[in-house]
């Protein structure tokens, strides 16, 4: 059998369909490059990364196939022999694409594309939906004639791993945050071209510890700009915390993690909405999204997201719209693809599937932490022996109380001007010849070394703290966690300790010891400050 690809996103597809194959030893599975295409080059790399067995161009067009599946029609596919399977690259068809194929058709769906010398060439079309056989009736007759109906591998691999949504998260780092998702289609219109700073703003709006902030690049949008380049013009965001998932499978993972999604005129927001999402929608407009498709129809209901600022309020309208209609009319047989698709392929090759049941591959967990940030502007508000705590981004546009930073992870720039400074002890074994700071010499070091510097932390475990402030003196802080329905949630004490520096700069009067109420994101937890331990004292860092 032959898979022939044109992007690595097409790969991406057609390795969820592979699963119909497991335990075959009569399948031999061969990959090609079909030439032509912008991101053949990444497709490459992508057929390498998966540790396929590949043919050269010329070598697959000389031989007989006995199966040749893909998931674009572009290219010179008609010239390889053997039954043609066409799958779609993505959730329908939603788009047209200027300067490919027709104007104005759906990619996808173009005539010049499906057809040789008038006639089909492709044995069989494998379609998510019937309104997909309907359009393709429309616009390609020849071709609907030969269109099945088998739903949609990629979506039920989704489905199946939503029992795997708290091991994504907490892969991610998420806890009890929301986690957002930009999703961003490729080319001129997509969001990440025409609102590349809106990562960016949003990470400058959002709260640190209520909310975290993941981006979901088309593949020929990682293709065309590259990983290099991509991590440099995100490299602010990235700072300040957010995931940018790879574009294979990590991304699928991202959207079961996810809480809501920001999305243009993409159809990877159509698999979130079958997943239940609130999607908001951040398409500026343009010729690309085609009028009357599902991911035109979604768009034309969902909450729109003009300005970064307006978020909050576009998320709690979306969350009062039940998105799932809406993937309704894009993914049929939810849950029965791989069983129908494994029929479909086996009568194309003449075998009998094999008896033991196929079922979808659960995604792993994602790989790419985000980055910790190591700077944060405070905002806090104190009433009596309440605090609450929001910290964003150093450069936000908020209203802040104090910089807060970790020593010495943080730019200079910032750990020169910060009140407070924190540092995490190590939990690595020290090497044999070693030299450690005790924590009450380094906070020690930090209020002599950092003129501006009010409160340095010593951050000795989740819940433990030694806290040496320029008036108060040295302080043990101790951090109780959540504890509700069988769960612990802890806050992270960075955010506590920024709450002790504000209410111990509200209140220059105090005995210890004293319990305060710390609100940080949605957790809230109780802080004790009692007089420093000899423990906390010796402490190594």
């Amino acid at each position: 059998m032959l898979i022939a690809v044109r992007s690595a996103g097409a790969l991406h597809r057609l390795l969820d369909v592979l699963p119909v194959f497991d335990g075959d030893k009569r399948i031999t599975v061969r990959f090609t490059l079909v030439p032509g295409s912008a991101f053949d080059v990444d497709a490459l790399a992508a057929l390498e990364r998966s540790g396929a067995r590949t043919v050269a161009w010329e070598q697959a067009r000389a031989r007989e196939h006995d199966l040749i599946l893909t998931a674009s029609p572009k290219g010179a596919l008609r010239v390889l022999s053997g039954p043609r399977v066409v799958m779609p690259h993505g959730a329908g068809f939603n788009k047209s694409l200027r300067d490919e194929g027709s104007p104005h058709l759906p990619s996808g769906l173009d005539p010049h594309y499906l057809l040789a010398d008038g006639e089909p060439w492709a044995d069989l079309h494998a379609l998510a939906h019937g309104e997909q056989v309907d359009r393709l009736a429309e616009h390609c007759p020849a071709a609907a004639a030969r269109a099945s109906v088998v739903g949609d591998p990629t979506l039920d691999r989704l489905l199946d791993s939503l029992t795997h949504r708290e091991s994504y998260r907490s892969a991610l780092g998420t806890g009890e945050r929301r986690l957002i998702v930009l999703t961003s289609t490729w080319g001129p219109e997509s969001l990440f071209a025409r609102r590349p700073e809106l990562p960016r703003e949003l990470l400058g709006r959002l709260p640190h510890d209520a909310c975290q902030l993941g981006l979901v690049l088309h593949p020929n949008e990682y293709s065309r700009t590259g990983p290099f380049d991509l991590a440099r013009q995100l490299a602010p965001a990235l700072a300040a915390g957010l995931i940018l998932a790879r574009p294979h499978e990590e991304w699928a993972a991202l959207l079961v993690a996810a809480d809501a999604v920001v999305t243009d005129h993409g159809s990877t927001a159509l698999y979130a909405a079958a997943l239940g999402r609130p999607v908001v929608g951040a398409y500026d407009g343009g010729s690309e999204l085609i009028p009357g498709s599902p991911m035109a129809d979604m768009l034309a209901q969902a909450p729109r997201l003009a300005e970064a600022a307006d978020l909050p309020d576009a998320l709690r309208a979306a969350e009062a719209h039940d998105t799932r209609p809406f993937a309704a009319a894009a993914f049929a047989r939810q849950g029965q693809s791989l069983r129908r698709l494994r029929n479909e392929l086996y009568r194309l090759l003449g075998l009998r599937p094999p008896a033991v049941p196929v079922a979808p591959h659960p995604l792993p967990r994602p790989a790419t932490a985000p980055r910790r940030p190591a700077a944060f502007a405070v905002r806090a508000h104190v009433l009596g022996h309440r605090i609450g705590v929001e910290r964003f981004p150093p450069d936000t546009s908020e209203a802040v109380h104090h910089l807060a930073a970790e020593h010495p992870e943080a730019d200079t720039r910032h750990s020169q001007s910060a009140s407070v400074l924190w540092r995490r002890a190590r939990t690595a074994a020290p090497a044999p010849h070693s030299s450690t700071w005790t924590a009450a010499g380094w906070t020690a070091r930090m209020l002599d070394e950092a003129p501006m510097c009010r409160t340095a932390a010593a951050i000795l475990t989740p819940e433990r703290c030694l806290v040496r402030h320029r008036s108060a003196g040295l302080l043990s802080v101790r951090v109780e966690p959540c504890r509700t329905t069988g769960r612990v949630l802890r806050a992270d004490p960075a955010a506590v300790v920024s709450a002790v520096h504000s209410w111990l700069y509200e209140t220059p009067r105090w005995a210890p010891p004293v319990t305060l109420v710390c609100d940080t994101g949605p957790l809230t937890v109780r802080v004790r400050l009692t007089p420093a331990d000899g423990a906390d004292l010796a402490y190594e860092l």
